[in-house]
This record gives C-alpha cells, sequence and structure tokens, in this order.
C-alpha cells in the first residue's frame, strides 16, 4: 500500500498496519523516511502559527527567520531526540517483557508520528486561525491523545515475538 493509504488505514486499524509494516522486514531507509517526512510534514503544520506570531510580533524576528529556526528544529534537532526516544521505548519495553527490537520500537514511533500527522495540520490551522484559549489546549490534547494511542498501539505490536519467518537464518 501507498503511504497515504497506510496513514488512512491506520486510523481505523493500527494493529494490523503496523503488523504490515513489520513484515516488510528491516529497512532503516524506509524508517528514517518516515521520521523525516513527519517532522517536515509537523513543520509545515507550524506555518500559520508562525505567520500569525510574525504578523503580530512587527518588532520581533522576521517571518523568514522564524521559519528557518523552526526548520532547522525540526529537521535536524528533533530527528535525534526522536531517535534517542525510541531507544528509550524499545529499554522500557524490555522491562516489561517486549521481545522487538531496536528497529521495531524505532519504526512503531516513527511510524506513529506520521499518522497522526493530519492531527497535527488542523492543530497548526487551530494555532494560526484561532486565538489562544482553551480551543488550543482541548485540540492540543487532542493531538497528543491520538499520537500516544497509535504508539501505544503500534509500540505493543512491535514489542510482540517477532513471526518466525523474520528471524534471521
Amino acid at each position: 500500500m501507498s503511504v497515504t493509504r497506510d496513514i488512512v488505514a491506520t486510523w481505523r486499524r493500527p494493529r494490523q498496519v503496523m503488523r504490515r509494516l513489520l513484515a516488510m522486514g528491516q529497512r532503516e531507509d524506509r524508517a528514517l523516511m518516515y521520521l523525516m517526512l513527519a517532522c517536515g510534514l509537523i513543520f509545515v503544520a507550524q506555518w500559520p502559527r508562525i505567520s500569525r506570531e510574525a504578523t503580530l510580533d512587527a518588532g520581533g524576528a522576521p517571518l523568514d527567520a522564524r521559519l528557518s529556526i523552526t526548520f532547522f528544529a525540526m529537521l535536524m534537532v528533533w530527528p535525534i531526540l526522536l531517535y534517542g526516544l525510541g531507544a528509550l521505548s524499545h529499554l522500557m519495553a524490555r522491562v516489561f517483557g517486549g521481545k522487538g527490537t531496536w528497529y521495531t520500537a524505532r519504526l512503531a514511533l516513527f511510524w506513529s508520528l506520521l499518522a497522526s500527522c493530519p492531527a497535527w495540520l488542523f492543530y497548526g490551522l487551530v494555532q494560526g486561525f484561532v486565538d489562544p484559549g482553551p480551543t488550543h489546549s482541548i485540540v492540543g490534547a487532542g493531538v497528543l491523545a491520538v499520537f500516544l494511542g497509535f504508539w501505544a498501539v503500534t509500540l505493543h505490536e512491535a514489542e510482540r515475538a517477532p513471526p518466525a519467518e523474520s528471524l534471521p537464518a
């Protein structure tokens, strides 16, 4: 399936999508692509908020500087932090009996982030067009709940015993 179809399918059946991704075998390039695509989409989701802030704070940093800083953070810093978070999640899963690998834990995290991107894009619109207030908090909590829900389900699937066909010979 295409990535966009898998994202839509994840909103309905995240466990089955994760099983299919794991069955494709260990491909670090695919996991990195999911991570970079998610970080890129989350960066795009922040444009309305950044534009609003630059317009309302005329004496502050210009729009291009704000975009550049956010771009650097989202596409250079966050991937490193997310690799660390993926490793930490694998260690925590091992404590509770997880049998996955470092790769499967990373894939679960990166895929969950990418699959939750439609919610991130909606949240970016809310931040850009609605005054700060309870709406931001409610939508932000919803985005967090979607991401954490996907991550919990996909990490549980990733840390189960690997299928016999995926074990090295």
